[in-house]
């Protein structure tokens, strides 16, 4: 039998929409951030979102509260002692990760499978902040992660089969498909969709067409769910822009991010989460 208790490290939206999840899945969640106000806009957002799929009668009331009752939130790594699974979804910043992990590891139990949800940033050099790399594993999780249906597994150089198993298994058991990718920059699906955004953006900066038309026509023309800047305003420009970034260091010229997206940055438009990015968001009444 695998895991039964899972800990989420970021409360942020991917970090909230895991831990619906897995809750949904069954297991007893402790969310984690050092914000306070983090984990009440979190817990908020879980909340409506439970009751949104109550609404749409995706899950049924009692299932709903049922899933809600099986979170409780810390403010610290260590609030994830006794947990057989933890899944770290902070900000793509190396160190931080890093930090994050040796925590985790400390408080975990000693076979805890160690997932981190980044999207482009080396398995392999995550897992060196641990004694014992074998249990560490990329689980890439897409937005909103409560509802999409794949979860990347991503295979570091030490990954165990063990490690790939348990984390497949809790995929499964939350209702998600899995993908097996051996680490690689970008994975499979962060890299094809920066090079998607990146392109949208130097197309929009050559006059090309405009960012509403160019997303027309990507979603009616090749059956894209979304548009790219739709997509890029959902991510967060600031995100896509680190992930071009890694990409373009590891990979070369071809990901070279469009200087445009780095001005839309600079400015504050980093998308829904501020209310403006391509698009403006005005709050909701």
């Amino acid at each position: 039998m695998g895991p039964t208790r899972a800990a989420v490290v970021g409360a942020g939206t991917m970090g909230n929409g895991i831990a619906h999840s897995l809750a949904l899945g069954g297991f007893e969640v402790v969310l984690i951030d050092s914000s306070p106000e983090a984990l009440e806009r979190a817990l908020q957002t879980i909340d409506a979102n439970l009751a949104a799929g109550v609404e749409r009668k995706k899950i049924s009331r009692e299932d709903a509260a049922a899933a809600r009752a099986r979170i409780r939130n810390g403010s610290s790594p260590a609030a994830a002692a006794g947990c057989g699974m933890a899944i770290e979804a902070v900000s793509e910043d190396m160190a931080f990760k890093h930090a994050v992990f040796a925590q985790l590891e400390s408080a975990c139990a000693p076979d805890a499978t160690l997932a981190t949800n980044t999207s482009a940033l080396s398995i392999t050099e995550i897992a060196a902040a641990l004694s014992d790399p074998s249990r560490c594993i990329g689980m890439h999780y897409f937005n909103p992660a409560h509802i999409m249906k794949l979860v990347e597994i991503v295979r570091g150089l030490e990954t165990s089969d063990e490690t790939v198993a348990v984390a497949r298994d809790v995929a499964a058991r939350c209702g998600k498909e899995t993908v097996l990718v051996n680490e690689a920059p970008g994975f499979a699906t962060s890299r094809i969709n920066a090079m998607i955004g990146n392109e949208a953006f130097y197309m929009l900066m050559e006059g090309v067409a405009s960012a509403r038309d160019i997303d027309k026509a990507l979603k009616l023309g090749l059956n894209h769910p979304m548009g790219p800047f739709e997509m890029i305003d959902l991510v967060g420009l600031d995100t896509r822009l680190k992930v071009l970034e890694y990409l373009h260091a590891t990979l070369g010229e071809k990901f070279r991010p469009c200087p445009l997206l780095k001005k839309y940055v600079k400015a504050g438009r980093l998308g829904r989460k501020v209310g403006r990015g391509v698009y403006d968001y005005p709050p909701e009444t």
